[in-house]
């Protein structure tokens, strides 16, 4: 589909580019993953369902990411959920059901929990894609090599080649820190809203056994799991789209 230009919401001087579709409640929340941008397949595809379906949609680039504003070196955790914060309290009514991909899931529970803590129920319910919440700490921090770590020392970051792109990923000393600030996955995780997560068995980046323990920390009874057997990180192939629609939908449904 053909996306509109997007408008822009001022977070703590940084312009973030946002696009929104007006519709019925429960609304529908893209987050994204890390470097990643609200322009990819599946918040395309969530996009033209909602459009198809009448359903409110919202979704933007962190800072450093896509259409926003700011450098990606600056980025952290905090910063880039204060500005999901931001743009979701400016620009939503009713409730919302928070779709995230990868560390878009980490934002998405973040959210919840800060949401919650302000008294504010809005959040109905969430779909993690290959969820990564707590990746600085529990797949970044025990993976660096001594180089790497002179590499946070001395420059205050480290570079890593990326599979998606001819740039590589960049992980910051400020990133690692503020990530423990960050963490959900210390014990149970209370999101008071149906959880379904979509994780493929087949992912080089986030290992099934990450969405595993985060089912774990989540109450059983609104807690779904689905394994898909050669799924990659991305889930972005027309079966995985397919089962990111449905999902969405079931939620949507229960919400409604």
């Amino acid at each position: 589909m053909t996306s509109t230009d997007p408008e822009f919401l001022d977070v703590d001087g940084v312009p973030i580019a946002l696009r929104r579709q007006a519709g019925a409640a429960p609304g529908v929340v893209w987050l994204g993953g890390y470097k990643s941008d609200m322009l990819g397949t599946k918040a395309e595809t969530l996009a033209g369902w909602a459009a198809r379906e009448g359903r409110a949609f919202l979704r933007h680039d962190y800072s450093g990411h896509g259409e926003s504003g700011g450098a990606f070196v600056e980025g952290t955790i905090s910063r880039w959920l204060a500005q999901s914060l931001a743009v979701l309290r400016a620009h939503t009514k009713g409730r919302q059901i928070l779709v995230g991909s990868s560390m878009g899931a980490w934002i998405a529970l973040r959210m919840t929990q800060e949401l919650r803590k302000a008294g504010d129920d809005r959040v109905a319910g969430l779909v993690l894609l290959a969820p990564a919440p707590d990746f600085t700490a529990e797949l970044v921090e025990p993976a660096l090599t001594d180089a790497r770590k002179k590499d946070l020392a001395e420059k205050g970051y480290f570079e890593e080649p990326s599979e998606y792109s001819d740039e590589p990923n960049i992980y910051t000393r400020a990133l690692i820190e503020d990530g423990r600030a960050n963490l959900v996955m210390t014990g149970r995780i209370d999101t008071h809203c149906p959880v379904h997560i979509l994780q493929g068995l087949a992912d080089p980046d986030v290992p099934h056994t990450h969405a595993l323990k985060l089912t774990s920390l989540l109450p059983a009874d609104d807690v779904t799991l689905s394994l898909i057997p050669d799924g990659d990180h991305r889930l972005s192939r027309p079966q995985d789209l397919d089962m990111l629609i449905e999902a969405v939908a079931a939620i949507v449904a229960r919400a409604g």
